[in-house]
């Protein structure tokens, strides 16, 4: 009788341990966005947002942890493809400067978003390109 019993916990051990396993596995087309956004990070933002996206005091904005850009989707996405001037405050300090538009399609520019959003501190769900695509008609 203890036999039986110890193969049913243990049975059902295992059924707990397989569907909380397949919850908490990564998402692989999260981490391919991830590791394309990064690349793209790399070649269009890094330059003045710095690797770790802290921007630099006073003259380029942060990514990380940036009230700012964290507080609305469509107007991240409305930055990155047709760029942005002017007065931004940004966790308390203004800046005052020139963001071109990145000349990237509608997944690219879902995926370095995505990278952003969920990169130093920061954490989103996945921008699609269907979001991005609905912001870029909207505004044309």
């Amino acid at each position: 009788m203890k036999t039986k019993y110890f193969f049913t916990r243990l049975s059902l051990l295992f059924i707990l341990f397989y569907i909380f396993t397949s919850f908490v596995q990564p998402d692989p087309s999260f981490e391919a966005s991830m590791k394309r956004g990064k690349d793209l990070y790399i070649l269009h933002c890094q330059s003045c947002h710095m690797e770790n996206g802290e921007g630099v005091v006073g003259i380029t904005p942060p990514l990380a942890k940036a009230d700012y850009m964290l507080a609305d989707r469509s107007r991240a996405i409305k930055e990155t493809i047709f760029g942005v001037s002017g007065k931004m405050v940004i966790n308390g300090e203004a800046y005052y400067g020139y963001m071109p538009a990145i000349y990237i399609d509608d997944q690219e520019t879902a995926d370095v978003l995505t990278y952003i959003f969920n990169s130093w501190g920061n954490q989103d769900k996945p921008f699609t390109a269907n979001e991005v695509a609905k912001v870029r008609n909207a505004t044309h």
